[in-house]
């Protein structure tokens, strides 16, 4: 992650980066397709297998993809065929889709296998922060660390709605936390995914990032990872891998956003509409989990919060990425420009790949709500900061849910 104290040199949260695509809604030109890979490795699809459509995942029939859809994606430099094949590791600047309506992500059937899932990891994106010496605004004395206690197994019992969002980068393989919430338009059936913008976005020097897939209670049974090394893929993802049909974040992310000096963090989330790999009987994400939680874009000033409980799944030392993790804190104020709005601040020693992982507290209703996710923190993990949600992120989040109303 990114630290944003002159001391410090420090990192973006390893196996999360940066955001996805702004308030702006497009037509998701690739959320139908279904690709089925025959074989992968850690990074690599190979070739093979039938095009289905993912509104019925898992189906029988073979279909042909309409021409006009082929022809709109070759629009934007992507051939179906070759896609499946490999192409999408092709990350040239000018084929690098930036824009917020530009957000393709075709489901790759059988690409994020367990090993690969395992492996995935953010790269060492080590940088001086010291242009945050001039930080203007409020900003509360650094908080004091606070011990990450791991969540006891099963997570699916204890913190259901949390998971682990998996994409490719130029990099290679990276790995986010997040959360499932709710969605307005589909009470009780939702199939939003909340995360960070900097997990499906790279920001103001980069684009889109591919293959986003959500695993929801990830490792469910809290194994090791020497467990995990031949566990079947229905342990490692017990309610398997929903991939993100569309994906929006916010246009400052987009147009601020970069891994060094908290560039964008005040605007560093995303929600992501996600549609399972296999069939689900139907079901949506919140009823095959059995929870979502609500949304608060008003919630209390800082001083009034009494707690925020933020969870992930911490990959950089000591940890490993494998298992749940929260940390319980008082917030406190982090104000990185005058003109951004002041961020949450905790006591927390997850590292990275807690990145856009949910922050939970009491919600302007007295019941709890995810008011931030995580976004930056020093090196040293210690202490980490979370936008607050306003309208911004309310904008980003009505535009998803208002996006698949009628579906």
């Amino acid at each position: 992650m990114r630290s944003i104290r002159p001391s410090f040199t420090a990192r973006r949260g390893r196996n999360a980066r940066r955001g996805t695509s702004p308030v702006l809604a497009a037509v998701a030109l690739a959320s139908a397709l279904v690709l089925t890979a025959t074989a992968c490795d850690s990074g690599d699809a190979e070739a093979g297998g039938e095009v289905t459509p993912s509104a019925a995942p898992g189906g029988d029939g073979k279909i042909t993809i309409p021409d006009d859809i082929r022809d709109k994606l070759k629009e934007h430099g992507i051939d179906i065929d070759k896609w499946k094949n490999g192409a999408w590791k092709n990350w040239d600047k000018d084929d690098w889709l930036r824009e917020a309506d530009e957000y393709i992500n075709p489901i790759i059937e059988g690409l994020w296998d367990p090993d690969r899932m395992r492996d995935a990891q953010d790269p060492d994106n080590a940088v001086d922060d010291s242009d945050l010496s001039g930080d203007q605004g409020v900003t509360d004395p650094e908080p004091a660390p606070v011990d990450a206690k791991a969540v006891a197994p099963a997570y699916h019992a204890n913190a259901p709605e949390a998971g682990k969002v998996f994409f490719d980068s130029p990099e290679g393989t990276m790995v986010c936390s997040a959360t499932v919430v709710q969605d307005p338009a589909h009470p009780g059936k939702s199939n939003l995914v909340w995360t960070a913008g900097h997990c499906v976005h790279a920001g103001k020097n980069g684009g889109w990032y591919r293959n986003i897939a959500f695993v929801p209670s990830y490792n469910n049974e809290g194994m090791t990872a020497g467990e995990l090394e031949s566990a079947a893929k229905e342990k490692v993802a017990p309610y398997g891998a929903w991939w993100g049909d569309w994906a929006q974040t916010s246009d400052q992310w987009i147009e601020q956003g970069g891994a060094t000096g908290g560039d964008g963090a005040s605007y560093d989330f995303a929600v992501i509409h996600v549609t399972p790999e296999e069939g689900s009987g139907g079901k949506s994400l919140e009823e095959t989990v059995g929870s979502a939680l609500p949304v608060d874009f008003k919630a209390p000033a800082v001083a009034k919060v009494e707690g925020i409980t933020a969870t992930g799944y911490p990959a950089a030392a000591p940890f490993d990425g494998q298992t749940m993790y929260q940390c319980q804190d008082k917030p406190g104020r982090l104000s990185l420009s005058a003109s951004d709005p002041t961020m949450y601040r905790i006591g927390c020693t997850m590292t990275g790949g807690s990145s856009g992982g949910g922050w939970v507290a009491t919600g302007s209703d007295g019941k709890p709500a995810l008011v931030s996710n995580t976004s930056i923190g020093p090196v040293t993990a210690g202490w980490l900061a979370g936008p607050r949600l306003g309208e911004a992120a309310k904008g980003v989040y009505d535009s998803v849910s208002e996006k698949f109303a009628g579906q």
